[in-house]
């Protein structure tokens, strides 16, 4: 069964929801040029309300490593999430700061199947797969239809299309955040059929 990550959490409201639907992961955005960014008080606001059977990741974009580390060190979030142009080196580094066991999954748009072959090449724990930082879009899934390692699946993923998505890839998680929004606001009936259809398969 597919694991669920339910991303850019921004109210006590949305947490409230997430709670009562249980995925395995919530989002929270630390990029600035997001309108679903959050600071670091805000989101410690968030963690403090949420159920600790559900992992928190951080969304970053090439943010400060020690700004990251300061987040988990914290246990504001769990896990890392990178969206940028973050390489090999600044991955490794990242690892040796962090506290032993903090999980880092690296997203990766890619347009080639020759991308594709070098994301999974990559070391961190989990990659995801999105055509952008949020944008909304699908992108070719048979560019990863034989992707071998686990992966994380993300973009223009919603109640209407998920089912198929899940059944042709076989993602590890699947991970949605406009999806589940009306007026860019996170909508409670969205969130919870998105989730029953995930939970159905």
């Amino acid at each position: 069964m597919a694991r669920i990550k339910l991303c850019g959490m921004m109210t006590a409201e949305d947490i409230e929801t997430a709670n009562r639907l249980d995925p395995e992961y919530v989002g929270f955005i630390f990029w600035e040029k997001s309108f679903r960014n959050l600071s670091k008080e805000q989101a410690r606001e968030l963690k403090a309300h949420l159920s600790p059977a559900i992992d928190a990741v951080g969304v970053f974009v090439d943010a400060d490593l020690h700004f990251i580390c300061e987040l988990v060190r914290e246990h504001i979030i769990h896990m890392v999430q990178l969206h940028g142009s973050e390489d090999e080196n600044y991955i490794r580094t990242l690892k040796k700061i962090l506290p032993i066991g903090t999980r880092i999954i690296k997203a990766f748009k890619v347009t080639t199947r020759e991308e594709v072959k070098e994301a999974c090449e990559c070391m961190a724990d989990y990659i995801l797969f999105d055509p952008g930082k949020g944008s909304g879009n699908t992108f070719d899934w048979d560019l990863i239809k034989d992707v071998e390692r686990p992966f994380f699946l993300a973009g223009g993923l919603n109640c209407d299309n998920v089912k198929d998505a899940i059944e042709y890839l076989d993602p590890l998680c699947v991970d949605v955040s406009s999806g589940i929004e009306t007026d860019k606001k996170k909508d409670p009936e969205k969130m919870e059929r998105f989730v029953s259809i995930v939970r159905s398969l």
